[in-house]
């Protein structure tokens, strides 16, 4: 099989495979059969948009075709199979533990059911069928449920977002490729397996959890929700277990740490139990709201109608040299209230597959490092915990919102001009100057007038900031060897640990694990 990259077809046209003849320079007889390995979309040209393919071709005299188009977009197909061997020596006498159920846990206790190790996971938060109607009940009442929320239950939290499945991982080892397979098995749209920037919506990806659930529990895996680590079992330097809500405990010598970046309690848990952690650099700073078709005129120009809701991605450098970057952009969503403790507040962005809401929004946020809030493991923890407790407080309790004018003359906002938000929660104005030290504040105004030169409108006065995006990922890092491991036994994974941004990555750590414990117990 032949891969091709680097056809270009207008949006308009459906001649992709005469595209692909007058690059080989071949017939349309030639061709047996081909599939989408890859497909993105140039937008340089607003009035020549164009879909940009990579293929992988099934043909006739495949080797004289590659002896004719000497070419490095034309080459042989890479094998794209995932594959593992279990080469441990170590006899595994119980069953391993996986300590959340996000994808980092999700898909390394797959991998373990699949290869027969019958995984037992532990989810301190609801599964996904309870976990929305919890949800739902806080967006209403804003009575929170500290254990099952946006934060925490099956999924993670990534169950409440976009379900953005793009990273720049490089994949020789087709992780990813398997991870999407898995997806698409499970209920995910095929289209995951070619866009360049796929995404499920959070309505789709619910039932996708439940599929993968109930697969891993065919395999012999078990799952136990509401249970809480709350202390692990350690003698001689080595996991011996875990107990869990504070009185049961389970006794193992593998225990997978896919815990989350709002696990708080369990990363305090863990400095108490000597576990080596270390303050990672992370950002903060704010959502922002516009009417979705501005967002898609500016990307698409009269072509919007035809490619649907667009993304965006701006990156800048701020006089002071800090970075202000968009994060998680969720075209035709909601901004969620994605609090996980009481008497403070984050959120967070979601879409539903369609992308049909009325705004879309991102992340616009601040880098932030151990020289802003110390060098302890936890300070990181405690600098997201005070600017949540001050959102908590200007906006009684509810989403602070804030026009960016406002915001930028330090007024409270008394109306909304053309943009209503679009939240999941209520809200209530409020002056977010007072989330945030000066420097973040500061760059947040300096970033965005800068992103209304990229994307016409992105500094309207009427723009709709909503407070406070503290959660972009975790503020520390598990300390883990090239066997994976904390202390012998213990395998921190995923983004919690500090070593994945997103699904997919984190997906992918969640896999690493499984491997590196593959390689040692039998």
């Amino acid at each position: 099989m032949i891969r091709v990259r680097n056809i270009s077809v207008s949006i308009t046209s459906n001649n992709l495979i005469g595209k692909i003849c007058n690059k080989l320079k071949i017939k349309k007889s030639d061709i047996i059969n081909y599939n989408i390995v890859k497909r993105s979309i140039d937008a340089r040209d607003k009035k020549n948009i164009l879909y940009v393919y990579e293929i992988d071709l099934e043909v006739l005299n495949e080797e004289r075709i590659l002896n004719k188009c000497k070419s490095n977009a034309v080459f042989i197909t890479p094998n794209l199979e995932y594959e593992y061997k279990i080469t441990g020596d170590i006899k595994l006498n119980s069953q391993p533990i996986v300590v959340g159920s996000g994808p980092a846990g999700l898909f390394c206790a797959y991998f373990l059911a699949e290869a027969g190790y019958k995984p037992i996971i532990l989810e301190r938060g609801d599964r996904v069928e309870e976990r929305v109607k919890r949800v739902d009940e806080f967006f209403d009442t804003n009575k929170l449920d500290i254990n099952s929320n946006v934060q925490f239950g099956e999924g993670g939290a990534g169950t409440f977002s976009d379900g953005k499945l793009n990273t720049l991982v490089k994949d020789k080892f087709n992780r990813g490729r398997k991870i999407f397979e898995i997806f698409v098995e499970c209920g995910a749209p095929k289209e995951i397996m070619y866009d360049a920037h796929p995404h499920v919506g959070t309505d789709v990806l619910r039932k996708v959890i439940i599929n993968l659930r109930n697969k891993i529990i065919s395999m012999g895996g078990e799952f136990r929700f509401r249970s809480l680590v709350t202390d692990l079992i350690i003698n001689n330097n080595k996991i011996c277990g875990v107990v869990i809500n504070n009185k049961d405990k389970i006794e193992s010598n593998v225990v997978v740490l896919a815990i989350g970046h709002s696990a708080r309690d369990t990363f305090y848990m863990l400095k108490k139990r000597n576990i080596e952690m270390k303050a990672k650099a992370f950002a903060v700073g704010v959502r922002i709201e516009h009417p979705r078709e501005m967002i898609d005129k500016s990307q698409y120009g009269e072509f919007a109608k035809i490619l649907g809701p667009a993304s965006y991605k701006l990156t800048y450098k701020t006089k002071s040299g800090r970075g202000v970057y968009s994060f998680c952009m969720c075209p035709g969503g909601f901004v969620v209230n994605a609090s996980s403790e009481e008497g403070e507040l984050s959120i967070n962005g979601m879409s539903n597959y369609k992308r049909n809401e009325i705004n879309s929004n991102s992340a616009i946020i601040v880098t932030v490092n151990s020289q802003d809030f110390g060098n302890d493991p936890m300070a990181g923890i405690e600098f997201q915990r005070e600017l949540e407790k001050r959102a908590y407080n200007i906006g009684k309790g509810l989403i602070p919102v804030q026009l960016f004018k406002d915001f930028c003359n330090k007024k409270i906002s008394t109306k909304f001009l053309d943009i209503i938000p679009n939240t999941k929660g209520g809200y209530n104005f409020a002056d977010l100057n007072k989330i945030f030290p000066e420097y973040i504040s500061s760059s947040l105004k300096e970033g965005i007038n800068y992103f209304g030169n990229k994307i016409k409108g992105f500094n309207r006065d009427d723009a709709v900031l909503l407070g406070v995006e503290s959660r972009t990922s975790s503020p520390v890092i598990i300390l883990r060897d090239e066997l994976g491991e904390a202390i012998e036994g213990l395998y921190p994974c995923g983004e919690g640990a500090g070593y994945a941004g997103g699904i997919t990555t984190a997906a992918i750590d969640g896999v690493k694990t499984f491997e590196n414990i593959i390689k040692k117990y039998k």
